[in-house]
């Protein structure tokens, strides 16, 4: 059994199926631009907040250790997540319309896997440093208010942590997991239909 099959050939062979495979492949075109231009804006917003939050530090000059830890650490999550996430770049541009039906879904399950490992475990550690530097970032400024602005501050930023966590985050999981999801199966459907 050949799994090295060329969608292209054996659908033009098939003249009244042929759209069904140009729907597919616009859809995987569209997937693939969308996850694209996802990862460049999430580079170019964590890149400028980086930025920004340096230039805070440049000029403003703390006074505490801790809010220059808390900057470190800030920075570093969001490094260390652009990195892992760069990752996806090589897996997106490896589609193309080229490919044979095998290579579309290795390529579509591969991309999965390394969204799971982000969405989970590198998300995850995001969301701890990020929560600790902004709590050690703020304890300088905390400090300076009255107990109950403090306790408001402290309250008011953990709670929008909460809801990025527990509403915003499975939100944006389960509609990437949806997308990929449907395109494997489509594939494989398609896949199935030529044995």
């Amino acid at each position: 059994m050949d799994n090295n099959i060329d969608f292209k050939d054996l659908w033009k062979k098939q003249s009244v199926s042929q759209p069904n495979l140009e729907d597919l492949l616009a859809r995987l075109k569209q997937f693939k631009k969308a996850a694209l231009r996802s990862l460049w804006i999430t580079n170019v917003l964590l890149i400028a907040t980086s930025i920004f939050i340096a230039v805070i530090w440049y000029y403003y000059q703390p006074q505490f250790v801790s809010t220059k830890i808390g900057i470190i650490i800030t920075i570093l999550t969001m490094m260390m997540y652009l990195t892992i996430y760069n990752r996806l770049l090589n897996a997106y541009k490896n589609i193309d319309s080229t490919q044979t039906n095998q290579e579309y879904v290795q390529n579509l399950i591969s991309i999965k896997k390394k969204q799971h490992y982000l969405q989970s475990t590198i998300l995850s550690l995001y969301f701890v440093l990020l929560t600790i530097g902004l709590c050690l970032y703020m304890y300088e400024y905390a400090s300076r208010m009255t107990v109950f602005w403090a306790i408001f501050t402290y309250a008011m930023t953990l709670f929008w942590m909460g809801i990025n966590w527990f509403f915003i985050r499975p939100k944006q999981i389960k509609k990437q997991q949806a997308k990929i999801n449907s395109l494997i199966e489509k594939f494989e459907d398609v896949s199935n239909q030529l044995h």
